[in-house]
């Protein structure tokens, strides 16, 4: 069986960020599919709601066996293994957030799986990893180029390259 290409974003603005992303990294590794590529780190303020503490958001390119609906209920059971509570249509704090950004050059609009994101364009956040991974890839409902994408971005949310500082 061929392997899909998804892109992924991890999002985390409780307890240990940085911990969380890889214990997360770990468990997408071991059950949803090989990390081909990873962005730098990023430290953003929270889109949507107010919170004291910023998120950090990375992408991700796996190759992976699953579909995308076996990927998305891979990557929600792992959230919620993690402690990550989810309220319906509630925008708020989280330990891990992981989605599912694209998949293959697939369209897909089912309950509870959009694919593209669809708030992809609209989010700083997202793009700004994604297009050191992925800048040349062309988005299949906007038919624009990451790097475009965020180039037209009129989100005015910061997001800053985290510097990690590791302890002598």
């Amino acid at each position: 069986m061929e392997s899909n290409i998804a892109y992924l974003l991890l999002g985390s603005n409780l307890g240990d960020r940085l911990q969380n992303f890889e214990r997360a990294i770990g468990q997408i590794e071991l059950r949803a599919g090989e990390i081909q590529s990873l962005s730098n780190k990023y430290e953003t303020e929270p889109w949507g709601f107010q919170h004291d503490v910023p998120f950090i958001n990375q992408a991700l390119k796996i190759a992976t066996k699953l579909s995308a609906r076996k990927l998305l209920d891979e990557l929600l059971s792992i959230e919620m293994e993690m402690g990550r509570t989810r309220q319906a249509n509630v925008i708020s704090e989280r330990i891990i957030d992981i989605d599912i950004l694209l998949f293959n050059e697939e369209i897909i609009d089912e309950p509870g799986l959009s694919i593209p994101h669809p708030r992809l364009p609209l989010r700083k956040f997202a793009l700004l990893p994604l297009s050191e991974i992925a800048a040349d890839y062309f988005h299949p409902v906007t038919k624009q180029n990451i790097a475009k994408m965020l180039q037209e971005c009129s989100d005015e949310l910061t997001a800053d390259l985290l510097q990690v500082r590791i302890p002598a």
